[in-house]
């Protein structure tokens, strides 16, 4: 591999750039991709392994199902501070040091499982601590996603990760139920260990481009601060936050309780348990290759509503129907349609996101997806064991009906044209001499002068204004109005720190631009607004 290889991608490809299979004519997003394949297929490997170990260790649904709590848990606490480190570190360093975390414990898991020193507890502690390396993993790995293709690659990307992901989908489960039925789980997870290292090799080779910012990085406890408060002023990711919610709650009962209902229910072994997970992920492959089309045709909202009525209905035919060929094909069914939700949905996060917050953007999305399906696991869990697998599975298909109502005022769409971009048009703040960077809070005072009558328009798209300003990381907004002159306008704002501010400069986006300018337009004079920026001062 050559040292010459960017992260950016290099100059578009022609007709790649309309292709969905575009992104994998770019070296370093395919090599990647074929890792991670890899790779996801030693997970679901290990998830099938860990599944069907807990069914002779503790054979009860709730301890099955706190298998796949115990992988998702950990997203739970730890996605946002992780999030918070890839957005100011090396990600690719930090990539390989969470790889290498992940590749020691799954190897000691298959070697005390080789040796029958596994016990139930032994296994979720196993499981939970893979699930802590995913966790620290994933909010970086999806942020980097951007760094490999162009911007009109960026949907097509994004989908090409979501078959590859159910590409291991269809593959793992069903290679793992044939090795555990051969060789036993403990050579599945020593394979799922060894899955780590083609991953590893790939960002070892690849030469990621130096931060392009003169700023230093963030610190750990202020990027995870104005993380929080982006996502608190950008309506567009909140909204992706709710529907994520709403479906996953619901949408983890058929993994949750699948191992259990393949054992007990339909008497059957690890490889029926491994069928069924395996058509899930054909249909997921069928659904990604298919949606493409379907988006062209249906916006979002209502192409993840459809989705989810499908899915639900999947849910409650899995209840009642014995038959296994039935099964199968309704586990390629609920395949296409998770494909579906989930897809759309981590698109709409990527594209309400810009680059500086990418990563703690989409921490929030995974800790919402994982909680929602390390929650949700535990509950139908608890209420199979109360009241049975089907009245348990026909719960969450009606739940996932209810959530979908409840939520629907929360759209999806509109967001995606919208440029996100640096646009640096911010002149450097005027200085007698340059404070020092963490000197602070900082006031940045607006002065404009309004037509009265124009007033109550010029303050209606200052609301706007006021999310941009918190979206980039200040603390405190307010417009003021002055008591003797109606034509006067404060706007006021306070950044933590000198080099707070000057960060704010780098993270306004094209589209924030286009807000400035529409609220430049009501200013009177044929000078620009004053600005004064007042740095606190100490006695």
């Amino acid at each position: 591999m050559k040292d010459t290889v960017k992260s950016a991608a290099t100059a578009p490809i022609g007709a790649a750039e309309v292709s969905p299979w575009g992104p994998l004519r770019r070296r370093l997003f395919r090599t990647l991709w074929i890792a991670t394949v890899v790779s996801n297929t030693g997970t679901w490997m290990h998830d099938v392994g860990a599944g069907w170990l807990m069914t002779s260790l503790a054979p009860t649904p709730l301890m099955v199902a706190l298998v796949q709590a115990a992988t998702t848990l950990p997203m739970v606490f730890l996605a946002l501070p992780a999030g918070a480190l890839a957005d100011i570190v090396d990600r690719r360093r930090y990539l390989i040091g969470t790889l290498l975390w992940m590749l020691a414990v799954a190897t000691l898991l298959g070697l005390l499982t080789l040796a029958g020193l596994t016990t139930a507890w032994t296994l979720l502690g196993f499981t939970f601590a893979l699930g802590i390396g995913s966790a620290l993993m994933l909010p970086a790995w999806a942020a980097l996603t951007p760094e490999l293709v162009p911007r009109s690659e960026l949907l097509a990307a994004v989908a090409l990760n979501s078959m590859g992901m159910n590409v291991s989908r269809a593959i793992g489960p069903a290679l793992a139920g044939l090795i555990v039925a051969v060789a036993g789980p403990g050579v599945v997870f020593l394979l799922n260990a060894a899955s780590f290292l083609g991953v590893m090799g790939a960002l070892v080779w690849w030469r990621r481009s130096p931060r392009q910012s003169t700023l230093p990085a963030e610190r750990f406890v202020s990027a995870l601060r104005i993380g929080l408060r982006y996502a608190r002023h950008a309506p567009d990711l909140q909204a992706v936050l709710i529907r994520s919610a709403a479906f996953f709650l619901f949408a983890s009962a058929q993994l949750a309780l699948l191992p259990w209902l393949a054992r007990q229910e339909l008497g059957g072994g690890p490889e029926l348990y491994g069928f069924l997970l395996a058509c899930i992920g054909g249909g997921a492959v069928g659904g990604a290759l298919w949606l493409p089309r379907l988006r062209a045709r249906l916006s979002r909202d209502p192409l993840v509503a459809g989705a989810t009525i499908l899915y639900a209905g999947t849910t409650l035919a899995l209840a009642y129907i014995r038959n296994v060929y039935w099964l199968g094909g309704v586990m390629l069914i609920s395949g296409a349609a998770w494909i579906t939700v989930v897809s759309s949905l981590m698109v709409a996060a990527q594209t309400a996101l810009p680059a500086w917050v990418r990563a703690r953007g989409l921490a929030m999305f995974m800790v919402v997806f994982m909680g929602g399906m390390a929650g949700g696991s535990a509950l139908w869990g608890q209420l199979a064991t109360d009241a049975g697998i089907p009245m348990a599975l026909m719960v969450a298909a009606v739940g996932t009906l209810l959530a979908l109502a409840a939520t629907w005022m929360f759209r999806l769409g509109g967001h995606d044209d919208i440029d996100l971009a640096p646009s640096m048009h911010w002149p450097a703040p005027p200085v007698a001499t340059e404070p020092e960077g963490e000197r602070g809070p900082v006031m940045v005072m607006i002065e404009y002068r309004i037509d009265p009558v124009k007033a109550a328009a010029f303050i209606a798209a200052m609301q706007d204004m006021r999310r941009m300003r918190r979206r980039g990381g200040a603390f405190f907004w307010e417009l003021f109005n002055d008591a003797e002159d109606p034509a006067r306008f404060i706007e006021t704002f306070l950044d933590e720190s000198w080099l707070e501010h000057l960060r704010q400069h780098e993270r306004v986006t094209v589209d924030d631009r286009a807000i400035q300018e529409r609220v430049a337009a009501f200013h009177l004079g044929g000078e620009p607004p004053r600005v004064s920026h007042l740095l606190a001062r100490q006695p």
